[in-house]
């Protein structure tokens, strides 16, 4: 009877239900949110991207077309176009970024333009645009007013009935707003450009005795305008003066 007594008692009383955990019932420790299943560590933050790195200088020189020069070339003129190249390069721009250009030249001067131009590049000094003059139908007036950088063009030298070493694709005008012509009087043709008269000049684009672009251009035995007497041309650079 004992033995039947302790059975009815064991039975006597139902079973309870399992009750859900509440909340709270979490051990502190426990993460608020499980790890990823593939056990894979949580991104950090993305790192910000690097910015992008300018293009080194490029400079291709090729053979020019006839059609590219209806204006600046005719029969005539001291230089056949098969003597002339066209250099399609890299400058830096006022607005602090790389442009693409055009430039024709003589062929005997292409190593030198590429070889100055590829330096002021790498200075990151400023040129405004690098058009053939043929983009202003050969009025080197226009070309200049417009602070065009350009090369070769068949006139006669300013003021003169003689060629100038622009007709023979030996010379280059540099920004010539910031670099002006100027007339054994002082006086400056274009508007636009009076204001940079003066020298020495501490401005972006502007060209100053003995400054690093003169002595790039003196390295390949180029001439400076900007030291002839009577009239300045503080723009021009040419192989052999004139």
């Amino acid at each position: 009877m004992a033995a039947a007594a302790c059975g009815a008692t064991a039975t006597s009383q139902p079973a309870q239900p399992a009750q859900p955990a509440s909340p709270s019932a979490a051990p502190s420790s426990a993460p608020a949110t499980s790890p990823p299943a593939t056990g894979a560590p949580t991104p950090g933050p993305t790192a910000s991207p690097s910015p992008t790195t300018p293009p080194k200088f490029s400079a291709e020189v090729t053979k020019v077309a006839r059609d590219r020069l209806r204006y600046s070339w005719r029969p005539g003129c001291p230089v056949p176009v098969g003597d002339l190249r066209l250099i399609t390069m890299t400058y830096w721009g006022f607005d602090d970024k790389p442009h693409t250009g055009e430039m024709v030249v003589n062929k005997n001067a292409a190593d030198d333009i590429v070889t100055v131009f590829r330096r002021l590049y790498d200075w990151r000094w400023p040129i405004r645009k690098m058009e053939l003059v043929d983009v202003y139908k050969g009025d080197d007036f226009d070309s200049i007013d417009a602070d065009n950088t350009s090369a070769f063009n068949c006139r006669p030298a300013t003021g003169s009935s003689s060629w100038s070493q622009h007709a023979y694709g030996r010379a280059v005008d540099i920004n010539p707003r910031e670099n002006p012509y100027l007339s054994a009087d002082g006086s400056v043709a274009h508007k636009n450009a009076r204001k940079f008269a003066r020298r020495p000049l501490d401005e972006p684009g502007v060209i100053n005795p003995g400054d690093r672009v003169v002595r790039a251009f003196e390295r390949v035995d180029w001439e400076w305008g900007g030291y002839w007497s009577g009239i300045k041309d503080y723009q021009h650079f040419s192989k052999g003066g004139g």
